[in-house]
């Protein structure tokens, strides 16, 4: 008979296994000798001490899942329990229940995992339809639409929940993006139209922009020209293919007419520009004649100087009211030389000659006050203008004067 701390052979060559619940057949040994069959089995022990080992290093260290761990260890456990190997079957049983204990705890854990995942792929589902929502209702149409394009490939990459779940969070983002579709649909549509409805206008304006482009008519057809532009730009833009063309023709129908009128307009200042210089000449021969010696001559020179100013054409607008002016200004000071005139050679005038020097020196004197101050303030051409009125009036106070003497006489 022969043995070692767990078996032993017996005489008639059964080989048994020690244990906690005591000795098992391991089986029956006649090919050898009773050494040769301990080895044989302690051989077969070794290799379920290698195969637990890889079992152990495989739910450690891979993905091996709960449900091939566990045949594997059941696999495992009937090799051990059959007792067909000679060594500590109960260290191995005991291995292998802590091996059952580590799948059960990485089954809980990738369990705690999935449902981690879940959670958090409902709750990024959750966010995607709530914005897909919110963008349903945007007037950004482009930006929008990309933004609800990277929001399915967004969804394409996360995991699916249970079924219902899913469906019903589908159905929502499926019909936030249908609505933003038929929305977007809808207000380009109806801008089709709209830029429809701006090219017909458009085609009118420009019919009648090209009428008027040879128009004459400077001041109305000017006016007309900014009616039709305002209404251009009230009537919004046309369809990219039409408006630019449209604008084209309708810039180039005023572009003819406003450069024709520039042109006219052109020669008109230079012949109102002559005719300024020509009635400055006549103004300057007509001041010529004050102070008044000689009623008659004076008169007749003025007569056949504003002959020829009548003669003149228009001046520039500007210009007028101080050239005409200066002729007014002569011809104020002869009527109030005519009036004088006549007061002296009137005896009903004789009376009030006295108040008349007095009215006329009172004149006098407030002109030249006035010229003091326009001058004081810097105003050199009301005072000129005060000083032409002042030489008249002066001339008609040196007459009465003269007339008094005459009176007196």
């Amino acid at each position: 008979m022969s043995s070692d701390p767990w078996g032993r052979v017996d005489e008639t060559g059964t080989v048994y296994v020690r244990t906690a619940d005591g000795e098992k057949v391991v089986g029956s040994w006649q090919a050898g000798s009773p050494d040769e069959a301990l080895a044989y089995f302690e051989r077969k022990y070794e290799g379920l001490v290698v195969e637990i080992g890889l079992l152990e290093k495989r739910v450690r260290t891979t993905d091996l899942s709960s449900k091939d761990a566990m045949a594997a260890i059941d696999h495992l456990r009937e090799q051990v329990d059959a007792h067909h190997a000679v060594g500590d079957l109960d260290a191995l049983r005991a291995r292998l229940d802590k091996l059952v204990e580590l799948v059960d705890k990485r089954r809980e854990e990738r369990k705690a995992q999935r449902a981690r995942q879940s959670e958090e792929a409902r709750q990024a589902k959750e966010a995607l339809v709530v914005e897909a929502e919110e963008l349903a209702q945007s007037d950004q149409w482009r930006a929008a639409g990309e933004r609800l394009r990277a929001l399915v490939d967004t969804w394409k990459g996360l995991p699916r929940l249970d079924r219902k779940s899913d469906d019903e969070l589908w159905h929502r983002f499926s019909h936030a993006r249908s609505a933003f579709s038929k929305r977007r649909k809808q207000h380009f549509a109806q801008l089709d139209a709209q830029r429809e409805d701006a090219r017909r206008v458009k085609e009118q304006l420009v019919a009648e922009a090209e009428a008027l482009s040879g128009s004459t008519d400077w001041g109305p057809t000017a006016a007309r020209y900014r009616d039709l532009m305002a209404q251009w730009k009230a009537a919004g833009r046309a369809q990219r293919e039409h408006e630019e063309e449209l604008w084209n023709r309708f810039r180039s129908a005023q572009d003819v007419f406003f450069a024709a009128r520039s042109s006219v307009f052109a020669e008109r200042d230079a012949e109102q520009a002559e005719n300024l210089k020509l009635k400055e000449e006549l103004a300057g021969e007509a001041e010529k004649l004050l102070p008044i010696t000689d009623l008659k001559a004076a008169r007749a020179a003025f007569r056949a100087i504003n002959e020829r100013w009548e003669a003149i054409g228009h001046v520039p607008r500007d210009a007028r009211p101080k050239v005409e002016g200066r002729m007014h200004a002569v011809e104020r000071a002869i009527q109030e030389a005519e009036e004088a005139e006549w007061r002296r050679t009137n005896p009903e005038a004789r009376a009030r000659a006295e108040g008349l020097t007095g009215q006329l020196q009172a004149a006098v004197d407030k002109l030249k006050g006035q010229i003091e101050q326009a001058r004081a303030q810097g105003n050199t051409a009301k005072a000129e203008k005060l000083e032409r009125e002042l030489e008249g009036r002066q001339a008609l106070l040196d007459q009465a004067l003269k007339g008094l003497q005459e009176f007196g006489g």
